[in-house]
């Protein structure tokens, strides 16, 4: 839970000062992450982030991953308060209901919880075959904004391929976990260069994000993003269970279907041709006229 207002508290201070900054140019990195930097909101963001990271790696080392990114996830309540009451954002209907279905489906995960221990052993096939498609899936979505038809939600989808790469590097968090039981020197791991790369990934896309879309529907599908692709990979690379019967199986594959629908929800109802054709628009009114 410590992770879960960290992680959402600095979204909504980095959103400040990402949209604050000049625009990031990937083709220009060291220049677009001092240019972050000097915002303050983005620094204060980012340390805040620091902190809420070393309470998520804590916690993946005491819970199951599954477990542990579904807590995780209920950190859309506390965007939506701490949204709308300290940042100065307005909630619609829509987004509301995403947050009670988030609520709900948290507290159906809370009460099937199992104490089925902690689970670092994975499949390397698996892990590998999940940390690729993520990847691959992630380019893509960075890449979507050469279609036109999803040009105007190209915040939206740079949001969830940050959220791609913030749960493919959780992933990688989770099986170096298991490796650092023989000490420090399990830090000598691809697994460490494969994190430093997503994280890398992950910070860039994440603040271009945050400068062309809509602030809390941007955040909400990065964390659904993280929190869910996590949970997938705890389930089918760790092997966390989902409960021993049918009622429970059943209750946490809801909860997790509850997940999705909010997520859907969050974004607000933009149809892409209608925000073109208006951009449009704009852009033949404010050209010259001929004389």
């Amino acid at each position: 839970m410590l992770a879960a207002l960290g992680t959402n508290l600095s979204f909504l201070y980095k959103h400040r000062g990402a949209v604050a900054a000049p625009d990031v140019d990937i083709r220009e990195p060291l220049r677009s992450a001092i240019d972050l930097f000097r915002s303050k909101w983005w620094t204060i963001g980012w340390l805040v982030a620091a902190v809420a990271f070393a309470a998520h790696v804590a916690a993946l080392t005491l819970l199951p991953l599954s477990l542990a990114q579904a807590v995780l996830s209920g950190g859309f309540v506390l965007l939506a308060v701490l949204a709308e009451r300290y940042f100065g954002f307005d909630l619609g209907r829509r987004q509301w209901i995403g947050i009670v279905l988030v609520a709900v489906s948290l507290a159906m995960l809370t009460v099937t919880g199992e104490s089925s221990g902690v689970r670092s052993d994975y499949s390397l096939v698996g892990i590998i075959l999940f940390e690729g498609s993520a990847l691959i899936l992630g380019l893509m979505l960075i890449f979507s904004q050469r279609i036109p038809r999803v040009r105007a939600q190209y915040g939206i989808l740079l949001g969830a391929a940050a959220g791609l790469c913030f749960g493919a590097s959780n992933v990688a968090i989770k099986a170096l976990s298991g490796d650092l039981e023989s000490g420090l020197v399990g830090l000598l791991s691809p697994w460490t260069a494969l994190i430093v790369l997503l994280a890398v990934a992950a910070f860039f896309a994440s603040a271009r994000s945050l400068q062309v879309g809509e602030g809390v529907a941007v955040i909400a599908v990065t964390s659904v993003a993280a929190n869910m692709s996590a949970i997938l990979a705890g389930i089918l690379v760790f092997g966390d269970p989902l409960g021993d019967d049918t009622l429970i199986v059943a209750t946490r594959v809801t909860a997790f279907l509850l997940v999705l629908v909010a997520a859907a929800l969050m974004p607000a109802p933009v149809r892409a041709g209608a925000a073109m054709k208006e951009t449009a628009t704009e852009a033949v009114r404010s050209s010259p006229r001929p004389t």
